[in-house]
């Protein structure tokens, strides 16, 4: 102990923690995935966009399978409770409910562009919410009963990660809204640098 009482290991845990801190926040993300490549699973049809979400060729590619370890070591912890254990966002929390930008939304643990801005409306619920994905190839829908409700869920058509739910609330033309969270997008503004 020093003269005040306080303990040395004080003086040496102190600026760890510091440091550890600033780097929680400094944290640089790593650019989305090429949607291309990366998959070992089944074929499945695929579109390309570019970021300022003009419609691609179609191609085919694999599934991304990994186990929950692997995926850990790429995603945040809040990406991969909502991704991979179909987690939820608090409302008017995610960096995109209230993004006006004009870009391409893609899926934070592959890559895959699955909506555009020309198809995000606000919706009033705190969630990013779109009117269509960019491609009906890129999503997939699946059945959800959890909560004591009969919900359908929206996922990644090439990895499986939980985006969101689909409800029939939503404007014309479709009448639809895909309620998405934001930790399971990436942000990539036309011609800039992802988000």
């Amino acid at each position: 102990m020093d003269q005040l009482g306080t303990p040395r290991r004080v003086f040496v845990f102190a600026p760890l923690a510091l440091a550890g801190f600033a780097a929680l926040l400094y944290r640089t993300e790593r650019p989305p995935a090429d949607p291309r490549i990366g998959g070992k699973g089944r074929a499945i049809p695929l579109v390309l966009f570019a970021d300022n979400g003009s419609r691609g060729e179609t191609i085919q590619v694999n599934k991304v399978e990994k186990s929950d370890a692997e995926w850990q070591k790429e995603l945040s912890p809040e990406e991969f409770a909502v991704t991979r254990k179909k987690g939820t966002e608090r409302a008017f929390t995610g960096r995109y409910w209230n993004n006006h930008e004009a870009g391409m939304y893609r899926c934070v643990c592959c890559g895959t562009p699955l909506f555009r801005s020309q198809e995000k409306f606000d919706s009033g619920t705190g969630w990013p919410s779109f009117w269509a994905p960019a491609a009906k190839e890129n999503v997939a829908m699946e059945e959800d009963n959890s909560l004591f409700m009969r919900r359908t869920e929206v996922l990644c058509a090439k990895c499986d990660a939980h985006l969101g739910h689909l409800f029939d609330d939503g404007p014309e033309p479709t009448g639809r809204r895909y309620c998405i969270n934001s930790a399971a997008l990436r942000f990539v503004p036309e011609g800039g640098p992802d988000r």
